[in-house]
């Protein structure tokens, strides 16, 4: 199914981490490219390290150097600080790039979208031509270069760096480390890149006052073309069977914005024989683990490191329920995945999973950084297999109207077309021209429908 466009796309997709498993940018990269695909674009992507898995509906995959030289600053590997061949070092850009790390800072946007810019430069010499640069999160300096050249410069955000800024502050111990977090964080560089960009794209209404309020984005420039579910792959599956004591949860608890220790502590109150899964680095020093030894529920809380999709799709499946008790969310993937596979959640009203839970009806909502209220809402379900059956029938019927990656990946084509359009003198009405202050009167009216 083609846009309102009247002739198929050439998309250029920049991203500067496209690996599935580093995060909801590769998920939302590969899945959107693949449907823009499969409804009549072509798609070129160019994409840094851990790259992602094979993409053969793209036209052409192309992978950029990054030698991510801050994650070994962290993990202070010396040796692996010294590139080689050392010759590399004469190369401005590499030399940023070591010189950034050494100093705290996170060099890893800017470098990469220098290197897109000098390859989408270097095709466009050879001739190639492309309607729209499509950017996932990078925010770099270099898209502004590209824009100069003439491409119209489009980039989703799921929410603001300053939102990882705030969460990195709390897990700070020292004035030194709050400086260190102050510094590693380009929040300057990508919100100003972000108020020169064409269109913003996000996934959720608060994601979007968010992005207008820390970035200073003109709310008539974003668009809310929502995040996506794979729902082929996340779907309910009658062979397997519910362990009625099971609580699955999808997060890092090295985040704090996670709420992952909190839910450990509401999984505390629970009586045995109810037990948290957590899909996180299985590490003994995991906060999760760490909790749970102190509270003398060690053996109640299995870590089981960063599954395969396959797995994680099984995990859903034989779940009781999904407990997603962030502090924040610019969506909320693994709620929204749950439901697709007919799992109800039991959610924080945090962020956007009042809008993702409320959207698509699989699940009910509790205080923020609560864990009684945690504990009372896993609890009540538990106690009632017939509602989690009905709310996982709800879930799985709301995800596939609003979050199918065929719908997500249609708005963002009318979205693209309304900007040519404009480009072009001819201003557009779609599905995503929302007027100004559009933001403002979906929250409130989904704060009543609450």
């Amino acid at each position: 199914m083609m846009s309102r466009s009247d002739r198929p796309l050439r998309i250029a997709f920049v991203a500067y981490r496209g690996n599935m498993r580093c995060g909801g940018q590769g998920v939302y990269l590969w899945f959107l490219a693949r449907e823009l695909a499969r409804q009549g674009h072509r798609v070129d992507v160019w994409v840094g390290p851990p790259y992602p898995d094979p993409m053969p509906f793209a036209h052409t995959v192309n992978e950029l150097l990054d030698h991510q030289y801050w994650g070994k600053w962290f993990s202070r590997d010396r040796r692996a600080l010294i590139p080689e061949p050392r010759r590399r070092l004469l190369h401005p850009l590499e030399l940023y790039e070591l010189g950034a790390s050494y100093l705290g800072f996170l060099p890893e946007p800017f470098a990469f979208s220098c290197r897109a810019l000098r390859a989408i430069a270097t095709r466009l010499r050879a001739g190639e031509r492309y309607d729209v640069v499509h950017d996932v999160q990078t925010l770099g300096w270099g898209l502004l270069g590209l824009r100069a050249l003439g491409l119209p410069v489009v980039t989703t955000v799921h929410h603001p760096l300053t939102v990882d800024r705030r969460s990195s502050f709390l897990r700070d111990r020292s004035l030194r480390e709050a400086v260190g977090t102050m510094a590693f964080y380009p929040v300057g560089m990508q919100s100003f890149v972000a108020r020169r960009v064409d269109r913003l794209f996000t996934s959720s209404v608060v994601s979007a006052r968010q992005i207008e309020r820390d970035f200073g984005v003109a709310p008539e420039r974003i668009r809310m073309v929502a995040n996506g579910v794979d729902t082929d792959l996340f779907r309910p599956d009658a062979a397997v069977a519910r362990d009625p004591h099971e609580v699955l949860c999808v997060g890092r608890a090295g985040d704090p914005n996670k709420g992952v220790v909190t839910l450990v502590e509401a999984i505390a109150v629970l009586p045995p024989p109810i037990r948290l899964t957590l899909v996180d680095d299985p590490h003994p020093d995991n906060p999760a683990r760490r909790r749970a030894r102190a509270l003398g529920i060690a053996d109640r809380v299995d870590v089981v490191g960063r599954v395969s999709v396959e797995t994680l799709v099984g995990l859903y499946r034989r779940a009781a329920l999904v407990a997603v008790p962030s502090l924040f969310e610019g969506f909320g993937l693994p709620a929204a995945e749950a439901m697709a596979c007919g799992t109800p959640v039991v959610a924080t009203a945090a962020g956007a999973l009042p809008e993702v839970v409320g959207t698509s009806g699989g699940g009910i909502l509790v205080a923020v950084d609560s864990a009684d209220a945690l504990a009372r809402g896993i609890r009540s379900l538990l106690a009632q297999p017939a509602a989690r059956a009905e709310l996982g029938a709800l879930g799985r019927k709301g995800v596939l109207a609003a979050y199918s990656w065929p719908s997500v990946a249609q708005r963002t084509a009318e979205a693209y077309a309304e900007l040519l359009e404009e480009r072009r003198g001819r201003p557009a009405s779609t599905t995503t021209s929302a007027p100004a202050g559009q933001w403002r009167a979906t929250a409130s009216n989904a704060s009543s429908a609450r």
